[in-house]
């Protein structure tokens, strides 16, 4: 990121890995027009949806839900403050549903979809208030079946993101100014003659990794 967006003194490299997703996060809210006051529901907490979930707090929401289907994933949420977890893992759409609105208290606003999984998006539809925005972070299949009507009549917007657009210095500015840690979604770190257990780890549905770092063998621990 050096000379475009240099790490200040206080911010660490592990922090500066991190900045990238961030961003993602960063577009995806600014998309969805996230401010407080807002009901915000995000679906998948692997590390963009538990991004999204940061981003949303410090932009002021305080009425979050978030699901996921591990539940190793939604411990992490809960460590970084996420109080409202639905696992989905084998549940109904219409239950699902249902417990959503019951932990946020009516429907959501804004819907951050970031699993990309089908049954999500669908969710997604269904469960975000009439005139409600769902935008879809998560990348998955290429074509899926939802329910286009029920977005249509109800005057659910729908909104696409795929990365972002000048929100690096957003990110790096929310994380040095403390506004947002970024340092509990690190949940590995491996040295550069691990690389293969790196990537077994990073790929593994038991491991509860949510970001893994590879280190030179200089690297000191920022803790």
């Amino acid at each position: 990121m050096y000379p475009f967006c240099r790490l200040p003194d206080n911010v660490t490299l592990d922090e500066g890995a991190l900045i990238e997703p961030l961003s993602v996060a960063v577009h995806a809210c600014r998309r969805a027009s996230v401010t407080a006051g807002k009901s915000v529901l995000i679906c998948g907490a692997g590390p963009i949806g538990l991004v999204n979930f940061l981003t949303c707090k410090a932009m002021g929401v305080t009425n979050i839900c978030i699901t996921d289907i591990a539940e190793s994933r939604l411990e992490v949420a809960k460590k970084i403050g996420a109080t409202n977890q639905i696992n989905v893992r084998d549940v109904d759409p219409k239950t699902v549903v249902a417990q959503v609105k019951s932990k946020l208290g009516r429907c959501p606003d804004i819907t951050l979809e970031c699993s990309g999984a089908e049954s999500s998006v669908r969710l997604a539809i269904s469960v975000t208030k009439s005139g409600g925005v769902v935008v879809l972070v998560g990348l998955g299949s290429p074509e899926m079946k939802i329910p286009i009507l029920e977005a249509n009549v109800r005057e659910v917007d729908i909104k696409g993101v795929f990365r972002y657009l000048n929100c690096f210095p957003i990110a790096l500015e929310l994380i040095s100014s403390g506004a947002i840690n970024v340092k509990p979604l690190i949940t590995h770190h491996f040295s550069l003659e691990e690389i293969h257990k790196a990537f077994e780890t990073v790929t593994s549905s038991t491991s509860g990794a949510i970001k893994v770092l590879i280190h030179s063998s200089n690297w000191k621990s920022s803790k």
